[in-house]
């Protein structure tokens, strides 16, 4: 079996959420045990990850030297960091394969996706990124182009596009190391977007892809059967922080997609998880789990979390019952 796993932000830094170096390489050691268990029985492993610390890191560094260099733009934020991640999980991960006697070859593929330039979020940024800044330091930003919104007490801070991603342009190149056997990092971050030229190249664009929608593409791109989805939380909850609180559980898609037009989903956290998911099965992969990073190797043997079937197959595990 085929499996994406879809790393979270809070997998690359320690559990207070500091992402210096050594909190990141500790991070992703921890996090490399399952995926080598999963490698070491057999499976054809796929990994993405976050990259909101490692860009917010890089965006001070843009900050503190605006005045003296360039800021280098957000796609090429997304670059240097799907390298210095990729570079951490490989280190990590042939450690851990290693350690359980299984030789398997890893591989990080720079990985760019195509966004649509009609896309309507470029004609209004409204994703927040990096931190609040006042507004003399906001101003020097400004000037080098970049969009900044006045948000009160706090300060300014940074808003860009998130477009919807439309294709991995790079999955064939990491199709071919599948095949050729190879674990693979890719699609970091949702890809580095990019859109189409008239004469059909391509070019960056300053913007974010969701990391979880990336990965259901990217999944669908390759034939994956299972999404795996880690994050911080077991998985998606019915009216969170009210008293009838209660976990979703095992759901078809279009259940699931009832919740979230109910509103139970919040649209910065767990709402882009629950179409990733939705968008998953309904585009031929078989099961898609929201879970926490210790249930890895878990969701792939049982229902755990949040477990996300075609509708079908939901049906069917019901008629069994």
């Amino acid at each position: 079996m085929r499996v994406l796993i879809a790393l979270g932000g809070n997998a690359m830094t320690s559990a207070d959420g500091k992402a210096r170096p050594a909190d990141q390489i500790a991070a992703v050691a921890t996090a490399m045990e399952p995926v080598a268990d999963l490698v070491a029985v057999g499976l054809d492993v796929v990994i993405t990850h976050g990259n909101g610390p490692q860009v917010g890191n890089l965006l001070v560094k843009n900050e503190l030297a605006a005045s003296v260099v360039p800021p280098v733009t957000i796609d090429w934020c997304g670059a240097q960091t799907q390298g210095t991640i990729g570079f951490i999980v490989l280190n990590a991960l042939e450690r851990a394969l290693a350690a359980r006697g299984v030789r398997r070859r890893v591989a990080a593929v720079v990985t760019r996706t195509l966004v649509d330039a009609s896309d309507p979020g470029f004609g209004r940024p409204t994703k927040p990124i990096g931190r609040y800044l006042p507004p003399p330091e906001a101003k020097v930003l400004i000037e080098h182009g970049q969009v900044w919104e006045d948000r009160g007490p706090r300060g300014w801070r940074r808003v860009v596009a998130s477009p919807e991603p439309v294709e991995v342009l790079d999955a064939a190149a990491v199709a071919a190391l599948l095949a050729a056997g190879f674990v693979v990092v890719a699609n970091g971050g949702g890809g580095i977007p990019v859109v189409r030229q008239p004469d059909g190249s391509v070019v960056g664009v300053e913007a974010v892809v969701d990391k979880d929608l990336g990965a259901a593409l990217l999944g669908r791109a390759l034939g994956v059967e299972m999404l795996v989805i880690a994050t911080d939380v077991d998985g998606a909850v019915l009216g969170f922080g009210t008293p009838g609180e209660r976990p979703v559980g095992t759901v078809d898609a279009a259940t699931l997609r009832g919740y979230a037009a109910q509103g139970h989903f919040a649209g910065g956290s767990m709402g882009p998880k629950v179409e990733a998911a939705c968008q998953f099965v309904e585009h031929g992969g078989r099961r898609a789990v929201i879970t926490t990073l210790g249930r890895i190797a878990e969701a792939v043997r049982d229902d755990v979390g949040t477990t996300v079937l075609p509708v079908d197959i939901t049906r069917e595990v019901a008629g069994h019952g």
